[in-house]
């Protein structure tokens, strides 16, 4: 059983642990092996140590924490960073920026419970939709996000990784 809670300052390094390991389980074969190993937990600590703290912060983080007090799964959200005009929505839209649970935990439910809350949090302050983004080849992630009401909504864009380029998903769905 886990439950869901705002991510504070002590949630840093385990956070990191879970977001790098998070990438090498589920990227690889995808993004470059070089672009992986040269990830460390300690670099990724301080970035989330300047997020949090970053006086005009827009995002909000969340852990899901186990029945031992350990984190095991992260969300970040906040406005969407796309251009939700260009959507040809009539609500302000939220964005998903990322979502991982310790590996070895996958699909035990703990990502559908931090979406769950995320959704709820984006809906309260305003938001009436949600917009994320997943590598075309990420089928996996796919999968999860359509079973949470996500769909494909035919934006894409490239991000390069050691020098490959792979392109990214738009999915959306109503909160």
């Amino acid at each position: 059983m886990v439950h869901v809670r705002e991510m504070d300052e002590a949630d840093v390094g385990a956070v990191s642990a879970i977001r790098v390991r998070g990438w090498r389980a589920a990227y690889a074969g995808i993004v470059p092996r070089t672009y992986l190993d040269a990830m460390t937990i300690e670099d990724d600590a301080a970035q989330r140590r300047r997020m949090l703290s970053h006086p005009g912060r827009t995002s909000r983080d969340l852990v899901a924490i186990d029945d031992l007090g350990d984190a095991v799964g992260w969300v970040c959200f906040g406005p969407c960073r796309s251009e939700p005009y260009a959507l040809g929505e009539v609500y302000s839209l939220g964005e998903v920026y990322a979502l991982y649970v310790s590996p070895d935990l996958t699909g035990q439910g703990i990502g559908g419970k931090l979406l769950e809350e995320a959704h709820a949090q984006m809906k309260a302050q305003g938001f009436g939709g949600s917009a994320l983004w997943v590598l075309a080849d990420h089928r996996r992630a796919q999968r999860f996000y359509e079973r949470s009401g996500y769909e494909a909504d035919g934006a894409t864009q490239d991000d390069v990784y050691d020098e490959v380029t792979l392109t990214e998903l738009r999915f959306r769905r109503v909160l």
